[in-house]
């Protein structure tokens, strides 16, 4: 990192654009360092429009390790620092993984392409996970990993942008015309819609199914190895499991059939007992990326834009919002992210 010029401080207004994950974090953290700070939002209070809204929220610095880019880590594992910092309550049981026969050695690249892991045998595992008992040989449990429940977790930080003083307005979008009569610090984290001012953004279409069932307890996100893409299991509140989640270099939002097989099949490959689950909710989401996957704060002037979170929006949002945050106090830059025009 190094220095760069300072923005105004404190007294400088800032507008952020998205109340998604990614506008959520700014704008917490920037009304908490004393910003007049407004976040917008075009869609209303269930944030049916944001991809947050489909996203599986795994914390999970370690595992991603496996597929991503070490700036993916090292953000991450910060970013799970400020959830713990600004939402105690976030549940950090850790996370799994886990395989079957046939899919061994890519169990076993996996765990040499991780770190930050204690592998189990099946009498740990079923110490561990009782409704595991008996289903797998073995796993890897990276016990520093957590994971918050979107569609809970967003109305949270909402109400600590409110109470740190800052302002939502739903159902405003804003235009890029309206932005440039904006005064003060813009931040824009409206995900693919910015592809009107950053045209090589692109969707990433990501699946999921919630079921419902009483029969299987899990306390942690269980991922199966899978061929393509990660599969994972994860537990949310009320006898719901979010099963996700595909990867699809596709911008539809519907989900194939294809992809509800193989959701369907990882939840029946952990555990037979889902096959009697109910099926709540299919749905997609189409995730922002660039060309290399990576996130990028882009400046210019006090413009940014926050974008390309890609797979990894609840856990590099934070760690982003510091960083942007730590731009306008101190001029610090972190040339792993930040692009200045």
């Amino acid at each position: 990192m190094y220095q760069g010029s300072k923005l105004p401080r404190g007294d400088s207004p800032v507008s952020v654009i998205g109340a998604g994950i990614a506008g959520a974090w700014q704008a917490l953290l920037f009304a908490q360092a004393g910003h007049c700070v407004t976040l917008h939002e075009r869609s209303d209070q269930a944030m049916m429009l944001s991809t947050s809204h489909w996203a599986g929220g795994m914390l999970a610095p370690y595992c991603e390790a496996e597929a991503s880019e070490p700036v993916i880590s090292r953000l991450g594992l910060r970013a799970l620092d400020l959830w713990r910092q600004e939402l105690p309550d976030t549940p950090f049981n850790g996370s799994l993984v886990v395989a079957h026969s046939r899919d061994r050695t890519d169990f076993e690249r996996f765990a040499r392409l991780t770190s930050g892991h204690q592998r189990l045998d099946a009498s740990a595992l079923a110490e561990l996970e009782p409704s595991l008992e008996g289903r797998f040989r073995d796993a890897l449990f990276f016990a520093g990993e957590g994971h918050v429940e979107p569609r809970r977790v967003l109305p949270k930080l909402h109400e600590r942008i409110v109470a740190a003083g800052g302002t939502i307005k739903f159902n405003s979008e804003l235009r890029a015309s309206d932005r440039d009569g904006i005064e003060g610090i813009v931040i824009d984290c409206r995900g693919l819609c910015a592809r009107d001012e950053q045209p090589e953004l692109r969707g990433v279409k990501g699946e999921l199914i919630l079921i419902e069932t009483s029969e299987v307890q899990l306390a942690r996100p269980v991922r199966l190895i899978h061929p393509r893409w990660p599969l994972y299991v994860i537990p949310r509140e009320d006898n719901l499991f979010m099963l996700g989640a595909t990867s699809i270099e596709a911008e539809d939002t519907g989900v194939s059939v294809r992809s509800a097989l193989e959701l369907l099949g990882a939840a029946y490959a952990v555990h037979p007992a889902f096959a009697e689950a109910r099926i709540v909710e299919f749905g997609s989401g189409l995730r922002p990326a660039f060309p290399d996957n990576l996130p990028r704060i882009a400046i210019d002037e006090n413009r940014f834009a926050v974008n390309g979170l890609y797979r990894h929006g609840f856990l590099l949002a934070p760690a982003l919002a510091e960083l942007t945050l730590a731009y306008v106090q101190h001029g610090r830059i972190d040339n792993e992210v930040m692009q200045c025009a």
